[in-house]
């Protein structure tokens, strides 16, 4: 019995990767860590850490208004009845090739099962045919053991992945030079209303990162700004804005990519900051996310040597397990950013990044790009389960966050229709009048 069935029974009613990451590099030969970028090149999976992470408390399943419910009983007996090839496909969001489910993808869903895909510009033409590919995706997840994941890097400005059918919402620093969190929560309403009307119900936004590098080659105006007040105002009032449309916010990039001066999705960032200064500055904003109750935040591919001086954030335990979970209290969900970025493909072998992130905290992995680093990802923890490097438990502490998170929202792989986008796009246009100073 499906996760969908049982909740019904229950009670309950009714990702920034780039669209044009280049083909993953081989990795390179071992060499010696040098003092500009000490990440050790791998090329087998890590054994686990000698000490364990954290006790981790899964998320609260029960949405707001509904606390006389408590499907944790539901989710566990879900959990109890999956085979490991099914948890291990929950935990992976996947991107696919072309505008229409191939059998590849086909494959991925109905074979694989995984939780989630993510859709980027390549895969968007026009609005019938987005609406048409967000449709058949969830017909191919029929009889699977949950709704699937519809998800999009839809932030406005320059991160905008919808057709051309849908009036133009800037950037978040537009937003961020009228100082107006009231602004800054109608944009993560629009933005709501954008995706769900096309059939997804995830979008990879807020950006929380500070703009404190004016050479940073990836954040710029995707930042509210350069101080952590203002992220954290118009920051949090847009997840607010997009969580009260019924869209699931991931909140990015923590730590913090707003120091780094090198693009992650072609190299590894270093940022050379010791915690005391990431506290006052880069932390602030998904501190404050985290007592907000984000319900998931994304990851980074950068090295911070006086936090972890051998793996990035993303396959990091002492900033995943100890830093955002242990210090910070967080107990919704992980995610990697894409594991076939430049900055983890370049320094490690996929399946042992894939290892890694797991034993690291990470609860779903980003693999944007290919079949076959699906595949290789999805194997590497399969085997990673049955050697005994990861145990099962905590695949299953995974999955029940994943689990939570999709009942939560009462996900459904319910098809929508080609939306008439009039009053949107008038709302969307008034909006962008509202705030100009």
């Amino acid at each position: 019995m499906t996760i969908t069935c049982l909740l019904l029974s229950s009670g309950c009613s009714g990702k920034a990767g780039s669209s044009n990451t280049a083909e993953p590099q081989p990795v390179p030969p071992a060499a010696s860590p040098s003092s500009e970028n000490p990440l050790p090149r791998q090329t087998d999976a890590a054994s686990p850490p000698a000490q364990s992470p954290p006790p981790v408390t899964a998320a609260s399943p029960v949405p707001a208004g509904s606390e006389g419910s408590s499907p944790v009983g539901v989710i566990e007996q879900e959990i109890a009845s999956m085979p490991l090839e099914d948890k291990i496909g929950q935990m992976l969001l996947v991107g696919i090739d072309g505008t229409e489910v191939s059998a590849q993808t086909q494959t991925m869903i109905s074979n694989d099962k995984v939780g989630g895909i993510i859709l980027y510009g390549d895969n968007i033409k026009s609005l019938k045919g987005l609406v048409s590919l967000t449709n058949e995706l969830k017909r191919s997840n029929a009889g699977n053991p949950a709704p699937l994941f519809v998800s999009v890097d839809q932030e406005g400005g320059k991160v905008s992945r919808m057709p051309d059918e849908y009036a133009k919402i800037p950037a978040s620093g537009s937003v961020g030079a009228s100082s107006n969190a009231e602004a800054a929560e109608m944009m993560g309403k629009l933005l709501a209303r954008e995706v769900q009307t096309a059939g997804f119900n995830m979008d990879f936004a807020p950006v929380l990162d500070i703009n404190s590098n004016p050479d940073n080659p990836v954040i710029g105006d995707r930042s509210f700004g350069n101080t952590s007040a203002k992220v954290i105002e118009l920051g949090i009032a847009e997840m607010k804005g997009i969580e009260s449309e019924g869209i699931v916010p991931v909140v990015k990039h923590f730590p913090g990519h707003g120091d780094t001066s090198v693009d992650s999705h072609l190299e590894l960032p270093v940022v050379n900051k010791t915690e005391a200064q990431l506290a006052k500055l880069e932390w602030r904003p998904f501190r404050e996310a985290v007592k907000e109750q984000a319900d998931a935040v994304m990851v980074a591919h950068i090295l911070y040597p006086h936090l972890d001086p051998d793996r990035p954030a993303s396959l990091s335990k002492v900033i995943i397990s100890q830093l955002l979970r242990g210090q910070m209290g967080f107990k919704g969900v992980v995610i990697t950013d894409d594991l076939t970025m430049g900055a983890i493909m370049k320094n490690y072998s996929l399946a042992a990044a894939a290892v890694n992130a797991v034993l690291a905290g990470s609860d779903i992995l980003l693999v944007a790009h290919e079949y076959s680093n699906e595949q290789t990802t999805r194997n590497a923890l399969l085997a990673a389960v049955k050697q005994g490097k990861i145990s099962e438990s905590r695949i299953n502490e995974s999955v029940y966050r994943i689990l939570s998170l999709k009942q939560k929202y009462q996900l459904k792989d319910t098809p929508v229709d080609v939306p008439n986008l009039t009053q949107l796009n008038k709302d969307i246009k008034a909006w962008r009048t509202s705030f100009v100073k």
